[in-house]
């Protein structure tokens, strides 16, 4: 079975047209992935190709349309190139010594913007020389670079070589998603409901993570449904050390678990995991100054068809009308497009993004920062909204004083 994105490095190839980002994709992958042609501007969508890059193990290759691509389609197609940034956690530049110049610096400067690494590929090294000033340049910078040929498929063990060197140790070091919160010997205990938007036959996937995360770790877990947990927990000779249920299930596990016993959400390890735990407490706590009228952003990772009472469209909008007292201007988005503007909304409440690799949810943490917009996900938003906030944080000391250090009562 293949690695979900979620866990692989996303590698983003940028440059101009015909620089050859596509034949570089399809050397390194060893197949044809991208169309290619001597024709400028002949990669107009993102194409994504999943592969193992060993050591380092499963990534994920954007190439991208040329960020000088020109017209009203082709404004489109670089604003389509800009959004891969959101996700990208080790950039390529795709160059030659001929053409280096403002619109490579252009991508230098976005990934320093963004604290991303990269590294530099100069194709065609059998059309053009050596330029010795571009290269004392990048030295200085301490920026990694190799030359290759596509046509001739040279320079390619180098380049992948130094891929696997400009990894970030982010995430080659990457912490679990709870297994550090049970310890190795000890057990957990999942909550699972079958709900109508579980794949058939199948569980919704950080409910598989979390398990093979604690398969990994050397923990064990028991899995129950909700209303066979209060039974579970009668036949442990001693406590597990984490409860994790799905947050529409949270008032029903709340009452069944012992208040010694830690209690959290898939969607809260998500919020740490993916996101800025942090950060989000901090969002949650903007429900309380929400009024009758106020624009509130929902935002979904995945494409999913909305089904019955659906979480984001549903009942996450009741909930918060209830809090609120009154009706809230609702917004609901899917997929990897997000407003330009987003400064008139009140709050952003987002999915778990367990889809998604980790940089792209922090990309959309950090324009919401730069927004003065509260951002928060749906775990954090339902036990907020249910009145359950404190015991949901119990497990993590740093968000739990955050909450306190914040706390302000307010009358409604």
């Amino acid at each position: 079975m293949k690695s979900p994105k979620s866990f692989r490095l996303h590698i983003g190839i940028f440059g101009r047209r015909n620089t050859g980002k596509s034949s570089i994709l399809n050397a390194l992958t060893s197949q044809e992935v991208s169309i290619v042609s001597e024709i400028a501007g002949t990669t107009t969508d993102p194409v994504e190709k999943p592969m193992e890059l060993l050591p380092l193990g499963p990534v994920l290759f954007i190439d991208t349309a040329g960020i000088d691509d020109l017209g009203d389609l082709g404004e489109k197609r670089i604003t389509k190139t800009f959004a891969v940034f959101d996700r990208t956690d080790l950039g390529v530049i795709v160059s030659n010594f001929k053409d280096w110049g403002e619109y490579e610096l252009k991508i230098i400067n976005e990934f320093k913007d963004r604290a991303i690494p990269f590294i530099v590929v100069f194709n065609k090294t059998d059309l053009y020389k050596k330029n010795s000033e571009i290269i004392a340049a990048l030295k200085l910078e301490k920026t990694g670079f190799v030359q290759t040929s596509a046509i001739h498929r040279t320079g390619f063990t180098e380049l992948r070589e130094l891929l696997l060197k400009s990894a970030p140790a982010d995430f080659i070091n990457r912490p679990s998603i709870l297994a550090d919160l049970v310890g190795p010997g000890e057990a957990a205990i999942l909550v699972v409901p079958i709900d109508k938007e579980a794949p058939k036959g199948r569980l919704i996937l950080p409910q598989v993570q979390s398990i093979r995360d604690l398969l990994d770790n050397d923990s064990f877990t028991v899995v129950v449904k909700e209303r066979e947990l209060r039974e579970a927990l009668s036949r442990f000779n001693k406590p597990p050390k984490l409860v994790v249920t799905d947050s529409q299930a949270f008032l029903k596990v709340a009452a069944d678990t012992p208040p010694y016993i830690p209690l959290t959400s898939f969607s809260i390890l998500f919020a740490r995991f993916q996101g800025d735990l942090n950060e989000m407490v901090r969002g949650a706590m903007a429900i309380d100054k929400l009024k009758t009228g106020d624009k509130v952003l929902i935002a979904e990772a995945c494409s999913h068809h909305p089904i019955g009472e659906d979480i984001g469209t549903v009942k996450i909008p009741r909930w918060l009308t209830q809090y609120v007292g009154g009706k809230l201007e609702i917004d609901s988005l899917r997929g990897h497009d997000f407003p330009k503007d987003i400064s008139k909304y009140k709050i952003i409440i987002h999915c778990g993004a367990c889809m998604w690799n980790r940089r792209e949810m922090l990309s959309r943490i950090m324009k919401a920062r730069q927004a003065g917009v509260p951002i928060t996900n749906y775990g954090l938003t339902i036990a907020y909204s249910l009145g359950i906030f404190e015991r949901a944080l119990q497990p993590f000391p740093a968000a739990l004083d955050i909450y306190f250090q914040n706390l302000k009562p307010i009358k409604r």
